[in-house]
């Protein structure tokens, strides 16, 4: 039987706007920090690249990861332990996901997140694969696989996004302005 509680996050987000102020608080409090989020525009349109070139520019682990939905090894991957500020970025198209103000440790071997940077740049599908009943999280414009959301996380939106390392590059908080991301810059600034 299918798990109630395992909602996309977009249908949430949905159901919230639509239904206001009659939605959990949770729901709620997930549609406004939807509506509080920043927007990013890249400096040109992404055209993903084909399967060919993907396969060159990514290294085999990425690749298997972003184009085939595999999930790297816990604990052994680049970041589930890092603590720099700054945010991750999808490794195929560049558009913003997560930052490390909402990074925490999980106990799971994997980089954690309780929302996402930019809530359009990431988009939510059913997945049955396994055996299992899940929410599949990938990138809005290239659709590169990321990881799974689940419904354990802590406040302020008790979700716990669980993803592969090898789907993101970190941009440091000191970086951003240099690698195109400035407007994310004054989130770390004191």
């Amino acid at each position: 039987m299918r798990n109630p509680m395992r909602i996309p996050l977009s249908a949430v987000l949905g159901i919230a706007s639509v239904l206001g102020a009659g939605i959990s608080s949770r729901a709620s409090a997930q549609a406004a920090l939807a509506s509080s989020a920043p927007v990013w525009t890249p400096a040109k349109p992404f055209v993903k690249p084909s399967e060919a070139e993907l396969k060159k520019r990514l290294t085999p682990l990425q690749f298997q990861v972003t184009q085939l939905g595999a999930t790297e090894q816990p604990f052994h991957n680049e970041y589930w332990d890092n603590h720099a500020p700054g945010i991750y970025v999808d490794v195929v198209s560049g558009e913003p996901l997560f930052s490390s103000l909402d990074k925490y440790e999980s106990g799971t071997g994997w980089p954690s997140f309780t929302r996402p940077l930019v809530p359009a740049d990431v988009k939510t599908d059913d997945d049955r694969s396994l055996g299992m009943d899940r929410t599949e999280v990938r990138s809005a414009h290239a659709n590169s696989h990321l990881g799974h959301v689940f419904d354990d996380g802590p406040p302020p939106t008790g979700l716990r996004y669980c993803m592969n390392s090898a789907a993101m590059r970190f941009i440091p908080a000191n970086k951003l302005t240099a690698e195109g991301y400035g407007q994310f810059a004054k989130l770390f600034q004191k």
